[in-house]
């Protein structure tokens, strides 16, 4: 910026010698024209011609003077207030510096004489408030509306010139306050004045209450004449968890999460922004509450109205995966329309426990139509019937007694199960298992991974099983028992279990037989682990057979018995009860069973 001409005058005065610089005592000063004249002979007439001119003497700080603009660059404004003297005001003291001209002639303050470079400091802001404050009142009364721009930013609030400068607290620059002022600045807008405090000049003003107060004659107007049925055009103020709030411009309105599609959308943000622009339908307004209920679903056609013409049962669809759950997919096969895929209809024999284990969000597959319900729009969607379903003829490939071979993929407490093929299984129970031994846990034979032979027992299309036996691949020796084991005869075996009232012993055809404590010995036995061990081989005389129970009586102590005596040990065997001080061979049966735990070794 070029510097202003500096007064001549003060070229004069600051080079005058003073009496007090030659030691006099000061008489009386010259004036400018002498002190000029005295240093400067030759060009007292020059100066006399500058000082004409001139009606700088004329100034004083605080003073309104006229000025004509006499240059408008970018960001300042070159005034002339004469005297050859020019200052600079800045741009923002205007409202339109584009509204200026040059040569044109404004008031200003003047608020130094000089500056540093000898121009003096001019202020047109602060002229026409010193003017405005003499008809304030007049022009703006209390609550009265007054326009005005947004001067700066201040602690807890805005500067605003309405003409002088007033104060907007940060509470009342909008309904909601906002959190940067900045944006205010240099716009213009209406406020209310609040309230003037001449004295302090002081003017405290409000474009809240004003905002309100338009806001409340909209409100009513628009409640008037708001009916439903109608399209209005509102802006997305906020948005909830549950739907989103409308500006109507006048008052808000609510469009509900369910009212926004005609498909399933898990939070209005997937369909709205704050600020957004959109069309409503009016679904329901309340006078009395000044409530008013929104649709945006209801701005198209309903696609569930002709649903069941476009997606019959069994016909074959292509949709997005849109969202995927623990117990099914959902799958979009129109904008708007969304069927579920339940995970028990991903695979007819794959193990699948989550969706997410086989599909993505996003990704395009083809389902069949299984059902159709209108009342709660859900349709039922299924994958695995594009494929034939392997059990439609499972009868044929496993055939009732046939003898098949498999790993065993798992082991229960009730049984076994072998995998026949991918995804399908047959199940042998531990009653099945053996002939002869009980079996408590399939552990005491099996362990995953066995490649077994079984037998095709059953098979139940309906609930998908199959059930497998392993004993059955051998006849069952009870059938023939009465051949093996007579009464009286004399036999060996190894005891693999003792228990309270008795030890079992294993015998030929892997058939176990029961030793009563009272068979041990004509002894009276108080414990059987003091007479025999497990793993003892020991001779004993068969006194019982049961084929029914599928049980055999043994005893030691009859070993050398003649048959009359085998007679009556087996007749007193009969008689045997509970709550004597010994047992039956039936109840020992019982209790050995009892005792069995799955997993549990013998003893």
């Amino acid at each position: 910026m070029p510097r202003a001409p500096a007064n001549p005058l003060r070229q004069f005065n600051l080079n005058h010698p003073g009496p007090a610089s030659r030691g006099v005592e000061p008489v009386g000063w010259p004036s400018l024209e002498q002190a000029a004249g005295r240093r400067f002979p030759h060009m007292s007439s020059v100066m006399q011609e500058l000082l004409a001119q001139s009606s700088f003497d004329k100034l004083k700080e605080g003073a309104i003077v006229p000025g004509t603009i006499t240059e408008i660059r970018q960001n300042e404004v070159v005034v002339d207030i004469g005297g050859k003297s020019e200052g600079v005001i800045p741009a923002n003291e205007f409202i339109d510096i584009g509204e200026l001209q040059i040569g044109s002639s404004i008031d200003v303050m003047v608020e130094k004489l000089e500056d540093k470079s000898g121009a003096p400091v001019l202020s047109y802001d602060k002229a026409e408030q010193k003017k405005n404050w003499d008809n304030i009142l007049t022009k703006f009364p209390e609550g009265s509306v007054a326009a005005g721009r947004v001067k700066a930013k201040v602690k807890g609030g805005l500067i605003i010139s309405i003409g002088v400068d007033a104060f907007m607290p940060a509470s009342h620059i909008d309904i909601q306050p906002p959190k940067n002022l900045d944006q205010y600045v240099g716009q213009t807008y209406d406020f209310k004045v609040l309230k003037i405090n001449l004295e302090r000049k002081n003017i405290v003003l409000s474009r809240r209450e004003l905002i309100e107060q338009q806001r409340t004659e909209k409100r009513r107007a628009l409640l008037d004449s708001i009916q439903p049925g109608q399209v209005r055009k509102g802006v997305v103020k906020n948005i909830t968890d549950f739907g989103a709030f409308i500006d109507l411009d006048g008052m808000d309105g609510l469009l509900h999460i369910t009212d926004m599609s005609w498909g399933r959308i898990n939070h209005p943000s997937e369909l709205l922004h704050i600020g957004q622009s959109v069309d409503v339908v009016i679904l329901d307004v309340d006078r009395e509450k000044e409530r008013v209920s929104l649709g945006l679903k209801q701005m198209s056609e309903n696609p569930w109205e002709d649903i069941e013409r476009k997606f019959p049962i069994g016909q074959r669809v292509k949709g997005r995966v849109t969202k995927l759950l623990p117990y099914g997919a959902f799958v979009e096969i129109e904008r708007g329309v969304e069927g579920l895929v339940h995970v028990s209809e991903l695979s007819w024999v794959k193990r699948i426990t989550r969706p997410s284990d086989v599909l993505d969000i996003g990704q395009e597959i083809e389902a069949v139509v299984l059902g159709i319900s209108i009342e709660e729009q859900k349709i039922s969607l299924g994958v695995r019937q594009l494929d034939s379903n392997p059990w439609d003829e499972i009868e044929l490939r496993y055939p009732v007694g046939a003898t098949i071979k498999g790993p065993v993929r798992n082991l229960t407490a009730y049984g076994a199960f072998v995998e026949l093929e991918e995804g399908i299984d047959g199940m042998i129970h531990v009653s099945d298992l053996s002939w002869t031994r009980k079996i408590n846990h399939p552990s005491e034979m099996l362990k995953k991974g066995d490649e077994l032979e079984a037998v095709v027992l059953d098979i139940d299309k309906t609930n998908q099983r199959i059930s497998l036996g392993v004993k059955q691949l051998d006849e069952d020796p009870w059938k023939e028992i009465e051949g093996r084991f007579r009464i009286g005869d004399l036999v060996k075996g190894t005891i693999t279990k003792l228990t309270n009232f008795g030890a079992f012993v294993a015998l030929q055809d892997d058939i176990d037989g029961l030793v009563h404590i009272s068979q041990i010995s004509e002894d009276r036995i108080e414990k059987v682990k003091d007479v025999l061990k497990a793993g003892q081989e020991v001779e004993a005389r068969v006194i019982k057979v049961d084929k029914a129970e599928r049980r055999i009586g043994l005893s030691i102590k009859a070993a050398n018995y003649s048959e009359e005596m085998l007679r009556k040990e087996a007749e007193t065997l009969d008689t045997l009860r509970p709550g004597e001080d010994m047992v039956g061979l039936d109840q020992a049966f019982q209790f050995a069973e009892d005792e069995y735990r799955p997993g549990q070794g013998k003893k």
